[in-house]
């Protein structure tokens, strides 16, 4: 029988029952909230019982009308851990490890000091009534957290000894429980004799136990993390130059020559379909190739239609000299320019899939791909991440035909295209992101991690193990297995669980709402991975690899450590989605799905260099900007630095963002079929051999570029 079902029964106790603790996280921004306070000449002490009612000839006291409104911060009022013996023997002991770990000499650290430390990392664990845990026939072996730690905790000194603690013969300290472990620690008694430690076989070996009475603090069960090089790579706090670093030239250069390559293959299917081209008709007869500069200015137009919001395009170039006149759009480009930009921006060649073995998610999202490729390579190069990160999905609105669109009904656009992001929880800054195109398993990964929903969160942490960080998640993508996995990786994990998770006992899956009553908590551990049922305004799952079993009494309201966190780090991805919602640049109708996406990255990474500039002012003595002022900031130096009409100009070069004419006699059509080809001659100008020729001139022409340099 697997011991995930052995728990028949568990204790379910009411939450002040259990120790109480601080939380180790702090937000952002203090809690304020907004209290009448009674105005000064009217402010008395309250009796303990109502006056009597004054005489009938008494008059009332004046009062005053006028009415203060004072904010007052929430003082966190929280008691100390109620079992400071087991913390303080544990707290030396690291303190004595760091301590040799930075001295030449080093420090050796006592025997029972060790005994103590391994009974406080078998977290736990109970001291088993007869018999060996080997009863399946296969060695027991140590966790590869709990064998890391006490391996740091062990000098080279001790390496030599004869007597040298061994993690797999431990002590019945150890799995007595944390508290007789720190007694032994401490007093000048001699070694309990040792006996064996129930420790995890493999991934999925979970032997859930109660939690021991005296619990650990969760900061020493917590990964350990460097604040040192954290935050943006870049020391500038220009928007224009975080910018730059986010979508650089060579980049622009590339999408200016995918859009002129996918314009004229447009042009010359429209030739074949309708055998003639008249400018009267179509933009594409007036199309010139577009430029990286024109391309930046393009986009400084589109930043500005978020911050100046007009419901359709054409009234952002509307000629009447009223109220909502914006004369700085058709100042920089014309109207027909703009949307021809706009239906012909192109990211990847449709005809480069033919000999390529994608995948169904690789092939749908093969137009969008480069870009997603490349701002997820340079959000993760200019952002060096804090400790807390939040794992979610957000949803792009899309409400046309697509067959990769999802419904998820608690966010604002309740239908569209989803997206798994990675954010830090304070700030809000996209690290990793990956569109949800179809449902992708891991190939090498066997038994739950195999899974769709873990091998997305295990390909999206990828680069950050071993470095400490905790990861926030909610109950679609949390289970014990996964937790366990990734605590080995040196990545800490919490948050909500569905308790009907793979390995979950059977007594927390069977535990409902109407089981419990209001404040009612019960929960177990296997040293590394703790679970916990809650009971409060409704019934909630709760997973974390190092909170434990301690409670927090803050506002009023006592609640699990853990939902005190949660609360405060798992609005990574909402906040993101919340400032970005105050300059809906993608919100402009599409009939091209990834066209409303590529808005809506460029809206992110303009968000991205925000935060950077935030930061990186932080730390200088320049004042940050606001983030509409960021926003204003980059605009205008996005115009002023690739503007044609300020850029100077080489010999003979147009300007492409002023207005053309063009002689509407002169017409671009293809020779007749003789046979079965079309008559082909050499082009007047560069001697390539094409089909098409001038119907006013009845010169042998290409499209592009002759055609145009010839009459225009």
């Amino acid at each position: 029988m697997s011991k995930t079902q052995s728990i028949e029964r568990i204790e379910v106790i009411d939450i002040d029952s259990w120790p109480t603790c601080e939380g180790l996280e702090v937000p952002l921004h203090p809690r304020r909230k907004r209290r009448w306070s009674p105005p000064a000449t009217a402010r008395r002490a309250r009796p303990p019982k109502p006056p009597p009612l004054p005489p009938p000839s008494s008059s009332p006291p004046a009062m005053s009308t006028e009415v203060v409104v004072e904010v007052i911060d929430y003082v966190d009022k929280r008691s100390p851990p109620s079992s400071p013996s087991v913390l303080e023997p544990l707290s030396a002991i690291y303190a004595d490890y760091k301590e040799a770990s930075t001295s030449s000499q080093g420090l050796r650290t006592p025997r029972k000091s060790l005994r103590a430390a391994w009974a406080a990392l078998s977290y736990g664990s109970e001291t088993d009534s007869g018999g060996s845990d080997n009863e399946d026939g296969f060695e027991a072996k140590p966790c590869f957290i709990q064998t890391a730690c006490l391996s740091a905790l062990l000098s080279p000194e001790d390496d030599e000894e004869d007597d040298i603690f061994d993690p797999a013969a431990t002590d019945e300290a150890a799995t007595a429980g944390v508290s007789d472990a720190a007694v032994a620690s401490t007093s000048g008694d001699s070694d309990p004799p040792p006996s064996a430690t129930h420790l995890p076989r493999s991934l999925y070996d979970f032997d859930w136990r109660p939690f021991p009475k005296a619990p650990i603090s969760p900061a020493l069960r917590r990964e350990s993390f460097s604040d040192i090089n954290v935050g943006p790579t870049i020391p500038s706090v220009d928007p224009y130059d975080i910018f730059i670093n986010i979508w650089d030239r060579q980049f622009m250069e590339y999408i200016a020559s995918e859009t002129n390559r996918y314009a004229q293959q447009m042009a010359a299917c429209m030739l074949d379909n309708s055998h003639t081209l008249s400018p009267n008709y179509s933009r594409i007869g007036k199309w010139k190739d577009t430029t990286a500069d024109e391309l930046y200015v393009f986009f400084a137009l589109i930043i500005g239609m978020g911050i100046v919001v007009k419901s359709r395009v054409e009234e952002y170039w509307g000629a009447d000299a009223d109220l909502f006149y914006t004369p700085g759009f058709s100042k920089y480009m014309g109207y027909s320019r703009f949307l021809i930009l706009q239906r012909y921006l192109h990211f990847a060649n449709g005809e480069d899939m033919c000999g390529l073995e994608l995948t169904d998610s690789e092939a749908k999202l093969f137009k969008i791909q480069p870009v997603l490729s490349h701002l997820n390579n340079r959000f993760q190069s200019l952002y060096r991440l804090k400790q807390n990160i939040t794992l979610d999905e957000s949803l792009l609105l899309w409400k046309g035909r697509l067959d990769i669109s999802q419904s998820i009904p608690n966010k604002v656009a309740s239908m569209g295209i989803k997206s798994y992001e990675i954010c830090e929880s304070q700030t809000g800054y996209l690290w990793r992101f990956e569109i949800h195109a179809y449902t992708r398993k891991s190939q090498q990964r066997e038994g739950p991690l195999n899974a769709s929903t873990p091998a997305i969160v295990l390909e999206l942490i990828q680069g950050l193990e071993g470095k400490g960080h905790t990861l926030w998640m909610d109950n679609f993508y949390n289970s014990p297995c996964l937790a366990r996995h990734l605590k080995s990786v040196g990545v800490d994990c919490a948050g909500t669980l569905r308790t009907n998770r793979k390995y979950v006992p059977q007594a927390l899956h069977s535990l409902t709402a109407n089981n419990m009553a209001d404040g009612e908590i019960t929960g177990l551990t296997s040293g590394d991975v703790d679970i916990m049922v809650w009971k409060d305004n409704s019934r909630v799952g709760l997973i974390s690899t190092y909170h434990g079993n301690a409670v927090s009494r803050v506002h009023g309201a006592t609640k699990p450590i853990l939902v005190h966190d949660y609360n405060i780090m798992m609005g990574g991805v909402d906040k993101k989605d919340q400032l970005l919602s105050m300059y809906p640049i993608e919100r402009k109708r599409t009939k091209v799905w990834y066209k409303k996406l590529f808005r809506r990255l460029l809206n992110v990474s303009i968000l991205n260099s925000y935060i950077i500039h935030r930061q990186t002012s932080s730390s200088s003595s320049t004042p940050p900007l606001s983030h509409r002022q960021f926003r204003k900031a980059l605009v205008k130096s996005l115009l002023s630095n690739h503007d044609s009409r300020l850029i100077p100009k080489k010999p003979g070069a147009v300007n492409l963002l002023r207005p053309t004419k063009t002689d509407l006699h002169h017409r671009l059509v293809q020779y007749p079929f003789t046979g079965k080809q079309r008559r082909r001659r050499y082009c007047v100008k560069c001697r390539k051999l094409v089909n098409t020729y001038c119907q006013g001139c009845e010169k042998t022409v290409c499209m592009e570029p002759c055609f145009l340099s010839l009459h225009i």
